[in-house]
């Protein structure tokens, strides 16, 4: 039934799967056949997803630390004997670092420097340590997923978007390394998407700012992201590499505040 969309028989690892957008892809994947590894800072919460989950892995893993994802990558292939899909989700969205991630004004420089390690050096190493085992496999597919803010300027969040922006270029170059050798390198740009997360530190106000951009009836939810994701990874994307694919619900698409031109627009039309 699944056809091309099929993962039977693949080995994925998901990072940042405890919860939210990663949690929602590693069902998924389990859904269409892939043998998942759970890879997330929070291993409690990795281990009761894997209680959910068949053939489930879950591994305590510290981005930000070169070595614990060099163990990530090692173990995986040590237990599932092979890889083929590497989803790097995980990043730091903790208070400590985003409630301090504002302008450059006022940029602290440790906590431009914690973003980039894990986010960016981080999901590196990732990617050189899993690109072996995906080119001897046969090809496979990376999915970083980044943030439509590294295709926007914003008054806030700034090392976090510049971060997302690396990673877009870091793809692409990928990809045009390692296509010929049947390694994929996509990447995801989501925008405000309704996790736990996201719940729990996003004012209302801010939500329903980006509501109001919003080309539909809704913010994203995970499951929107893990069907892209889990897209990108089947071989029915077999033709898609080096490319962004934006999952935003229409944010990106028109000049800020579209509500107020429609407004100006509906005033000014004939009565």
């Amino acid at each position: 039934m699944l056809g091309r969309l099929s993962l039977e028989n693949k080995v994925a690892i998901v990072t940042g799967a405890a919860g939210g957008l990663g949690a929602a892809t590693a069902r998924l994947m389990t859904a269409r056949g892939a043998r998942v590894v759970l890879a997330d800072l929070n291993f409690e919460a990795a281990v009761a997803l894997a209680k959910e989950l068949p053939h489930a892995l879950p591994v305590a893993m510290d981005l930000g630390d070169e070595a614990s994802v060099k163990a990530l990558i090692s173990q995986t292939v040590a237990h599932f004997g092979r890889l083929d899909i590497l989803h790097n989700n995980a990043a730091d969205l903790s208070p400590e670092t985003a409630g301090r991630d504002l302008d450059i004004l006022t940029m602290s420089t440790d906590v431009w420097d914690r973003t980039f390690r894990v986010n960016v050096r981080g999901t590196m190493i990732a990617c050189r340590e899993a690109l072996p085992h995906l080119i001897g496999g046969g090809g496979g597919a990376i999915i970083n997923m980044v943030s439509s803010l590294a295709l926007q300027g914003h008054i806030v969040q700034n090392a976090y978007s510049s971060s997302k922006a690396a990673l877009i270029q870091m793809t692409r170059s990928i990809a045009a390394s390692y296509g010929p050798q049947g390694v994929r390198a996509n990447s995801v740009a989501p925008g405000l998407t309704l996790t736990p997360q996201v719940a729990k530190v996003f004012p209302d106000a801010v939500r329903h700012l980006v509501q109001k951009e919003t080309l539909r009836d809704r913010l994203g939810e995970p499951e929107d992201l893990a069907e892209l994701v889990s897209f990108l990874a089947s071989e029915a994307a077999l033709n898609i590499n080096g490319q962004l694919l934006v999952s935003d619900g229409g944010c990106t698409t028109h000049v800020p505040d579209i509500d107020g031109y429609r407004a100006l627009g509906r005033a000014s039309a004939p009565q």
